[in-house]
């Protein structure tokens, strides 16, 4: 009887201990974060230390290792979009779309996007603005054209031959600029310092 009381009481110290360690590298969502304001934190916990923590992991050759896929090739003043179709809500850290700069070989983060069918009630973000994104029909290479509804997406691309991807309806989109500073603002859709980068 003792040596059963004993393998229980041992057994619920390790599931104890093993939830401990589960809960201590369990990530969440990070709520609505609200700009730094000088260098003073609370608990480690700012924007600008969440956005860099994100930063970290994705240069191009891990994104598409984690499921991001070429959606855009380059839009001017902006870059070229590749979206991970498996990430939903908002996670500041984790965003379903990341915008690239290409420069020959290289490519440089530049930007993190979120997008929403419609106008959040409240901004995710303290003082976040808001861009848009018309209804597209999106291809394999990153091609895409404007199109109202899906039927009229072509099953290839116009411009390629590209197999057809996916369609989405109008979009508001939320850009963070966090390699480049963008004189247009933080959540600027489009950045004037991106443009030497538009035939790269």
């Amino acid at each position: 009887m003792r040596r059963i009381l004993l393998i229980i009481v041992v057994v619920a110290a390790l599931a104890a201990t093993g939830w401990a360690a589960r809960a201590a590298t369990q990530t969440t969502p990070i709520p609505a974060a609200r700009p730094p304001t000088g260098s003073a934190t609370t608990g480690g916990d700012t924007l600008v230390a969440q956005l860099a923590a994100g930063r970290l992991a994705t240069n191009l050759h891990a994104a598409r290792a984690d499921g991001y896929q070429i959606i855009t090739r380059m839009i001017p003043d902006m870059g070229w979009h590749f979206l991970n179709p498996e990430i939903q809500g908002f996670d500041v850290t984790k965003p379903p779309i990341l915008v690239y700069e290409r420069h020959r070989r290289s490519w440089q983060l530049a930007a993190f996007e979120w997008v929403f069918p419609t106008k959040p009630a409240s901004p995710p973000l303290a003082g976040a603005t808001y861009g848009s994104f018309p209804a597209a029909c999106h291809y394999r290479d990153g091609t895409f054209v404007a199109a109202r509804v899906q039927e009229l997406c072509p099953k290839r691309s116009p411009q390629t031959g590209a197999r057809f991807n996916f369609w989405h309806p109008d979009l508001v989109t939320l850009h963070v600029w966090l390699w480049y500073p963008n004189p247009a603002g933080l959540y600027h859709g489009t950045n004037p310092l991106i443009r030497p980068f538009n035939h790269g």
